[in-house]
């Protein structure tokens, strides 16, 4: 009902995964019967047409007193097998700046964000798989708890979390398989040297294997705000794939949502 709520009130397209969900999902379908089985897998129709079938065959059943009693040999179960099938699932990548200048109440504009994302886009797929990576000047992939609560005092270098984004994508989620999805959360505040380096990891290894990259800029009387400037000047504001909103205050959460997911893909 919220996914409902969120796509009816921000005019959210449905999402169209790429390619062919190549991922297979075993799932147990019953499409045969049988003699012998368990009675919570009885099949009482079956029995009642094969007791049925066994009193006309021996005389024993009265179309004026149509009384049909099913014995053991009529029981039928139902039984199953394994089939595989193609699942399209999606990967949730969530980057954050956790340097000195990233107070609280920016992680809480990321948070709330980080819900919404989350909620609409399991109403899209079968499954989502969401992994976390926080950087300062340093980036590690953590667990959602530490995602979230951890503040480090050091300064900042993109490119040490787009190393990890891409070299994550490489191991562990091939894009022929996966429908990725890539959310940055920063101030915008980065070492001006590493710039290059950023931008480089994210053209040639991330934007190419992500449906989109979506990098959200939260305001911070500590942070420079520089680098949406320089995506924007790499991607301009209008590229197929990479999405750029400014989160000036939780008001804002909404409509940098509707810019992240408004492309339907």
């Amino acid at each position: 009902e919220l996914a409902e709520i969120l796509g009816e009130e921000l005019e959210l397209p449905r999402v169209q995964p790429k390619g062919s969900p190549n991922v297979e999902q075993e799932k147990a379908r019953y499409n045969s019967v049988r003699k012998t089985g368990p009675e919570s897998l009885r099949h009482f129709r079956r029995t009642y047409v094969q007791a049925l079938k066994r009193h006309i065959v021996t005389g024993a059943y009265d179309a004026l007193r149509p009384k049909v009693v099913p014995i053991r040999e009529d029981a039928r179960y139902r039984s199953w097998s394994n089939t595989s099938q193609p699942q399209a699932n999606a990967a949730i990548l969530y980057m954050m700046d956790v340097s000195g200048s990233m107070t609280d109440e920016q992680k809480q504009i990321v948070r709330t964000a980080a819900f919404w994302i989350d909620t609409w886009l399991k109403s899209q797929y079968q499954g989502i798989e969401r992994r976390y990576i926080i950087h300062d000047a340093a980036a590690k992939e953590v667990d959602e708890q530490t995602f979230y609560h951890t503040r480090e005092s050091g300064g900042t270098r993109i490119s040490s979390a787009y190393r990890v984004c891409a070299d994550l994508i490489e191991r562990e989620l091939p894009p022929s398989e996966w429908n990725i999805y890539c959310f940055q959360f920063s101030d915008g505040d980065n070492w001006g040297e590493d710039n290059v380096q950023a931008l480089s990891l994210l053209k040639e290894k991330i934007v190419p294997a992500c449906n989109l990259f979506c990098y959200g800029q939260v305001e911070s009387p500590y942070g420079s705000g520089e680098f949406i400037n320089a995506l924007e000047g790499a991607f301009g504001e209008e590229h197929e794939s990479v999405v750029l909103a400014e989160m000036e205050n939780r008001e804002a959460i909404f409509t940098a949502i509707r810019s992240f997911l408004g492309k339907g893909k």
